[in-house]
């Protein structure tokens, strides 16, 4: 018997992961799981692109503004509850379809987490405790001495991943990195992964759109009230860390909107090295129709049968 199917929609931010994944559902008339971790949060909705009601009307979505901002959430429980979905779902449907450009929980759904030493709690306090004072700078220059590989697909303004790397290099002696891709779970379900591609100025002309776009429907709005919980890792993320700077008088609105389209830029090539390392994507272009996806989708499941 073959095994189910989950396909998985990758590619970098304002791509137009969203829109594939929702026609390929329509098409499959099956259910979407998002996987990125940023649009897990009920408090961020227009910095972090969630689909619009409409979308989220047209098929059924799941992982979408489920949770709290202050509520804990790891990619470990990410992971067991989307395998738990897949699993009902599959009871159903032949296919799945997963999207989402948070790589590190694409990959947990796939191939299950890797597996790490425990760490001494002391590491991780006195890394916390240099954060504080000399900044993330510092922080990101001791990983790309102790883990250049893994330096080049980690969200770098991201401190919860800096520091969950180098408490691993410095408590192991070895990079971050040497652990990934180990004790890989078999999955009771057969993963086609599709990736999404643009030319890099294109890209980047759709980034900066989008970003225009999230000012105008209100994200400015949107991030004052949650600057008080600037700390929690939920907010480390772009278009939000940008207008905190801007809320405390270190620069100014044009700045700050600048600053987003740049990291957000800066994110996408990170997602692309990250995607680039799996040899199995089935990429299309981003003009692509959906006729000729499905076209070069179902020869790829025939050819895996």
């Amino acid at each position: 018997m073959n095994k189910k199917t989950l396909i998985a929609v990758v590619g970098p931010t304002a791509i137009g992961k969203t829109e594939l994944a929702i026609a390929l559902a329509q098409h499959f008339k099956t259910e979407i799981l998002s996987a990125d971790s940023r649009q897990f949060f009920k408090e961020m909705s227009i910095g972090t692109a969630v689909p619009s009601t409409a979308e989220l009307q047209a098929v059924p979505h799941h992982f979408i503004q489920h949770l709290s901002m202050r509520t804990p959430y790891s990619v470990g429980d990410f992971e067991k509850a989307a395998l738990s979905d897949i699993k009902k779902l599959h009871v159903h449907n032949n296919f799945v379809v997963l999207v989402g450009g948070s790589g590190l929980y694409v990959d947990a759904v796939v191939h299950g987490l890797n597996q790490f030493p425990d760490i001494p709690a002391n590491i991780r306090q006195k890394l916390s405790e240099r954060l504080n004072k000399e900044g993330i700078a510092h922080l990101q220059i001791e990983l790309k001495e102790r883990d250049p590989d893994y330096y080049e697909s980690v969200d770098l303004r991201n401190p919860h991943r800096v520091i969950r790397a180098l408490e691993v290099c410095i408590a192991t002696g070895r990079p971050f990195s040497s652990f990934l891709k180990k004790n890989i779970s078999e999955r009771p379900f057969k993963t086609i992964f599709i990736g999404i591609t643009a030319d890099r100025n294109i890209l980047y002309e759709r980034i900066n759109k989008r970003v225009d776009q999230m000012i105008q429907k209100g994200l400015v709005e949107e991030a004052r009230p949650l600057f008080e919980h600037r700390h929690l890792n939920a907010l480390q993320t772009v278009g939000y860390k940008e207008l905190f700077r801007y809320f405390e008088g270190e620069i100014t609105l044009d700045f700050a909107i600048s600053e987003i389209k740049k990291n957000t830029r800066r994110f996408a090539k990170r997602q692309l090295t990250w995607l680039r390392r799996n040899p199995d994507i089935l990429w299309v272009d981003h003009r692509d129709t959906l006729a000729e996806i499905l076209s070069r989708l179902n020869m790829k499941i025939t050819s895996e049968k």
